[in-house]
């Protein structure tokens, strides 16, 4: 499949408003300027790098050539340097991109399994739309910050628990509504919504002798279910992410699957396939 290629392409092309305002939302909470200092001062960039290094493979032309040929493809659409990529082992499929210095992605060898090749260009672009939109130091932060808050915030920024909490929910916040944008990078990956459909479908019900009765249309469908419920399974929407979703780093999947669509039914997808998007060098003159 031939891929259209976008020269000078802006994160804003395709970032969402919810993960800007997010974002600033949590730029404004007192304890962050310390928290990222702290992640500094302690070398936790350098650390998770060689975590990383120390405990996967390092993908290359003579090492999962295919992935390698992805990622490159993946990044000339998007035109951005390429990172590192590994493969790790572990049953639960999934990827994450870390190194604020050193950009690398990172891929469970279980979602090698879950997806095709032409759905991996989703979950790849996926990971580059972190690095492109600058995720990576407010993930890798909280990465870090999430299991140590309890151990090390009273003792070095010397704050409360209101602090703490209120640090904790933006980044979770933020984290959701940071998923939303990579998963639109995603699409400008891998072209065709059926496809990133199905990567999502398949991230969702994940491994199973059974994929090949799986459907991506039903799917859809259920989104679309999801999407149009009435009032009173509205509030149990409000209810479900109120004691589950607002302490997830990530957006309930059928949630994220709904946004793409929208993203996609109102157009700007095609947008940007038309050449129509901001472009770097427009931002900076």
């Amino acid at each position: 499949m031939a891929r259209t290629n976008f020269a000078n392409i802006s994160h804003d092309a395709f970032m969402a408003e919810t993960d800007k305002k997010a974002l600033e939302a949590l730029k404004k909470v007192p304890l962050l300027p310390q928290v990222i200092k702290k992640f500094y001062e302690i070398g936790a960039d350098r650390w998770l790098y060689c975590w990383n290094m120390a405990t996967s493979v390092r993908c290359g032309p003579k090492q999962f050539g295919t992935l390698d040929a992805i990622l490159d493809e993946c990044c000339e659409v998007l035109d951005m340097p390429k990172p590192e990529l590994y493969v790790t082992s572990n049953p639960f499929p999934n990827a994450h991109t870390g190194g604020v210095e050193r950009p690398y992605i990172t891929i469970r060898s279980s979602i090698i399994d879950t997806l095709d090749d032409e759905q991996m260009y989703h979950l790849i672009g996926h990971e580059l739309g972190h690095i492109k939109c600058g995720h990576v130091l407010y993930k890798s932060v909280a990465a870090v910050l999430m299991p140590l808050m309890e151990l090390i915030a009273r003792r070095t920024f010397g704050l409360g628990d209101v602090a703490q909490i209120a640090l904790v929910s933006a980044f979770m916040e933020w984290s959701r509504q940071a998923e939303i944008s990579s998963d639109r990078a995603g699409l400008l990956c891998s072209q065709d919504f059926e496809i990133s459909a199905a990567a999502n479908l398949a991230l969702t019900h994940g491994p199973s002798r059974l994929v090949n009765e799986a459907s991506t249309e039903a799917f859809m469908d259920q989104v679309h279910a999801y999407q149009d419920m009435d009032l009173n399974d509205s509030i149990g929407k409000l209810l479900i992410f109120y004691f589950y979703g607002m302490q997830s780093t990530h957006p309930m999947p059928v949630h994220r699957m709904q946004q793409l669509d929208l993203w996609y039914q109102r157009g700007d997808f095609q947008r940007i396939m038309d050449g129509h998007y901001v472009r770097e060098d427009i931002k900076a003159g």
